[in-house]
């Protein structure tokens, strides 16, 4: 199935000031006829989005339908999950980074999976009034300004742990062992504070990393109309065999790895 044209979507870039703060931005807009169903894949990233046009909605885990007003945020996303925009529908998608959802709220997440209004974690309705000011703005990059005008005064400082722990999350060393013996702690410890801070476990995060890598080869392999080779993918990626492949596929976005590649082309790797 192609894309259709009149669905218009684009990532954008963040400035090197905010580079440990946010990942990237993401517009969106349904300018056809017909709704547009996507699926998501997860990303261990917290997502706070904005709403401007039609109301777009989401399929929960449990299968309820949750439509998304002028603002939510969701996450950690750990699993696949399905959105829809209608005609008319326009999402401005800001992509926290790393620990930066806690720096801002004090908190990794609001509940969990579920999608809230991010005016709950604060005493008063700021982003409310913030949706306000981006909905009276046309230019997406101008909107995306705003936002980050609007971060300066309540984003908190990196503290030390956190930031050795982005530092060495992709290295080849164990994380969690190598902070706690260089700030002269439990590994105990530090693995409670990087639950604390990130959300998630260094645990879900490497099996997460591994399923990602996966993800990369399958891609780069239909992109050069090769044929998926499963058995490279298992070795390149570190699995024990194909069933533990499986297994993470099914865990991750309940698919199989040859459904997914037969679905790809209506699932995104990031919003």
């Amino acid at each position: 199935m192609s894309e259709e044209p009149s669905y218009h979507h684009y990532r954008l870039p963040v400035p090197q000031e905010f580079g440990d703060v946010f990942s990237h931005f993401y517009s969106a807009e349904n300018n056809g006829t017909s709704i547009l169903s996507k699926t998501l894949l997860p990303s261990f990233q917290t997502i706070m989005v904005f709403n401007f046009g039609a109301r777009a909605s989401l399929v929960s885990k449990q299968g309820t339908a949750i439509e998304m007003d002028k603002c939510i945020v969701l996450g950690p996303i750990k699993q696949a999950f399905e959105y829809s925009l209608p005609p008319g529908a326009k999402i401005l998608v800001a992509n926290f980074k790393d620990d930066a959802f806690y720096r801002f709220f004090g908190k990794a997440s609001l509940s969990g999976h579920l999608p809230v209004h991010p005016d709950e974690a604060m005493e008063e309705n700021c982003f409310t009034c913030l949706w306000h000011q981006l909905n009276s703005i046309d230019k997406v990059t101008e909107r995306i300004d705003r936002i980050l005008d609007f971060c300066r005064p309540y984003l908190r400082l990196q503290n030390t742990t956190s930031t050795l722990l982005v530092k060495l999350k992709s290295g080849p060393v164990n994380p969690i062992k190598s902070v706690a013996e260089e700030m002269g702690q439990s590994e105990r410890n530090i693995q409670l504070k990087h639950k604390k801070h990130f959300g998630y476990s260094a645990k879900e995060i490497n099996r997460y990393q591994r399923f990602i890598k996966a993800i990369d080869f399958i891609e780069q392999a239909m992109a050069s109309a090769s044929e998926v080779d499963w058995f490279e993918i298992i070795g390149q990626c570190g699995y024990y065999d194909q069933s533990q492949l499986i297994h993470d596929f099914q865990h991750f976005i309940g698919l199989s790895p040859k459904t997914f590649v037969k679905f790809q082309q209506d699932i995104c790797q990031a919003i």
